[in-house]
């Protein structure tokens, strides 16, 4: 058995108005899906992501109004890089984001790779890579947003993780998930390690930064990351991953129907949580292709209580491509 890479990362905002502005408007994502969390019905669940939310495109938030802002800490996702075709891109990025006033670095070589770190209205940290040595992965880029689809973001590069110690996390991710370290850094700065699975490269790529400064802080703020999801092939695979993990003694829950895919989820040594997601049936099985995230989604589970439900929720505004009007 192999992960794919990464599935999905999943954060958390207090302004899901604002949200839907940036991630469609500003970096051009599709919304692909507008539901509620599953566990929280009063709060939305937005997932954007290239033209027919492809698994390892997928960035979702969770809309908790009540969330303060988030307070970096240890045992946690600290910083969410997606891939960019090509170098030209990643200038031309730069000049995008520049133009919309959102708070962005210059750029800066990391190895082979050029790195652009920037921040969304929240302050989440976020980057655009490209890697010179490795193919972004296979998307299918919205067209009918704002960034030209030869710019398109590629799905995601990696995630960095902020742990107290490494090596607790490096088990998991080597003994456990099939990772293997590619690189490592120590002296001047913190400690910090690079791990791939299954293809490796961009969108099969987590490091791990030691950050003995930071407190251990597992609460998550508007701003902040709650989980990461790796992928999984079938639910075949998916079960057999399950019961590893509960071998292992991992804690891990048992597997939830989240109905666009099967979800287990447990925390590392270091304290950020996994996600292991199934990549289908996908986003289809309840909308029209053409129409994904226009409308209220819910699973079977939740339709019956739909009036109950859209009360509870504020109005959004009309995602960036999304039909007006109706």
């Amino acid at each position: 058995m192999e992960l794919g890479g990464i599935h999905h990362v999943t954060a958390v905002t207090a302004d899901a108005p604002g949200n839907l502005e940036f991630y469609t408007r500003a970096l051009g994502l599709r919304l692909v899906k507008k539901t509620v969390n599953q566990d929280d019905v009063s709060a939305y669940h937005l997932f954007y992501a290239d033209a027919v939310g492809s698994p390892g495109t997928e960035m979702t938030f969770f809309d908790w109004r009540w969330a303060p802002p988030h307070e970096p800490g240890a045992g946690q996702v600290s910083a969410t890089a997606f891939a960019v075709p090509d170098e030209e891109s990643l200038e031309w990025w730069g000049r995008r984001l520049e133009e919309l006033g959102v708070p962005r670095g210059e750029i800066r070589e990391e190895g082979r790779r050029a790195v652009l770190d920037f921040s969304d209205p929240e302050g989440q940290r976020l980057r655009l890579v490209y890697d010179g040595a490795g193919e972004p992965p296979e998307v299918r880029p919205w067209e009918k947003g704002p960034v030209p689809a030869g710019r398109s973001l590629r799905g995601f590069d990696s995630v960095e993780l902020a742990v107290w110690r490494l090596g607790p996390t490096e088990e998991v991710l080597v003994g456990r998930l099939g990772f293997r370290k590619v690189a490592e850094r120590s002296g001047e700065g913190p400690r910090s390690a690079v791990y791939e699975v299954g293809p490796g490269g961009p969108g099969a790529r987590v490091v791990v930064v030691e950050r003995r400064d930071l407190p251990l802080h597992r609460r998550v703020g508007a701003g902040g990351v709650h989980h990461v999801a790796f992928r999984v092939p079938d639910e075949e695979e998916h079960r057999a991953w399950r019961e590893r993990l509960a071998r292992a003694g991992l804690g891990v829950t048992p597997v939830i129907d989240r109905y666009y895919f099967k979800s287990v989820y447990f925390r590392e040594p270091g304290g950020v949580l996994f996600e292991l997601a199934t990549d289908g049936p996908g986003f289809a099985v309840d909308e029209d292709p053409e129409r994904l995230g226009e409308r209220l989604a819910l699973p079977p589970f939740l339709e019956p209580h739909r009036e109950q439900i859209e009360r509870g929720l504020r109005p959004l505004p009309t995602a960036a491509g999304a039909r007006s009007g109706e």
